[in-house]
């Protein structure tokens, strides 16, 4: 939802012929439809465990911690993840790949995980921690890829950021279509200068 539309329209505007559609769902329902086959490929925001697909990754897609700009920790440096704990923190749905990838942080950290609510997407998320409900983790592309965001702040947490990768995921065996190996080709080639040079720093 960050950068997939951007990289998209490039490629449409290049091969003006060709009909897209672009779903956004979280890892649960997206490993669903890869096994029934439903689409010419995937974009994970992490490589899902597994041997039944391809993977190839195509940007870095660094994990922060969030908060509102105005909360006490936003202008703190190098603090400990202990201390990042124990503020409320908001959770994606079951299913998500942030949900397990927030789960998995805190349990290698030792730190139990004070869930205030659960959301069923980023967005949701983003303008709870704007509401002041809490803090999380979430992809920095959550900030926008061209302007810092003036109510969102990304936390100085020991640790972080810690890097994952987007990347192009299909059933293994799948005979990929022309369009989706046009595509493909074209995401990984142009996909950092469309995309990731235009990231706003923290």
């Amino acid at each position: 939802e960050y950068f997939a539309p951007r990289v998209l329209a490039a490629f449409v505007r290049q091969h003006p012929q060709v009909e897209v559609s672009l779903q956004i769902h979280n890892q649960g329902v997206l490993l669903e439809r890869m096994a029934k086959n439903l689409d010419d490929l995937y974009i994970f925001a992490e490589a899902p465990a597994g041997r039944d697909w391809v993977t190839q990754p195509i940007l870095p897609n660094p994990m922060v911690p969030f908060a509102h700009a105005d909360h006490p920790l936003a202008g703190e440096k190098n603090i400990p993840f202990k201390r990042f704990a124990k503020e409320p923190f908001l959770m994606r749905e079951p299913g998500s790949g942030a949900r397990s990838f927030a789960r998995d942080i805190f349990e290698a950290r030792g730190c139990e995980l004070r869930v205030r609510m659960e959301l069923s997407n980023n967005e949701a998320i983003k303008q709870a921690i704007i509401a002041g409900l809490g803090v999380s983790i979430m992809s920095r592309y959550t900030l926008g890829l061209d302007v810092p965001h003036e109510q969102l702040a990304v936390l100085d947490v020991q640790g972080f950021p810690v890097n994952r990768d987007w990347v192009f995921v299909h059933p293994t065996g799948k005979q990929l279509s022309l369009v989706a190996q046009s595509f493909m080709a074209f995401t990984l080639r142009e996909a950092k200068a469309l995309v990731f040079d235009h990231l706003s720093k923290p």
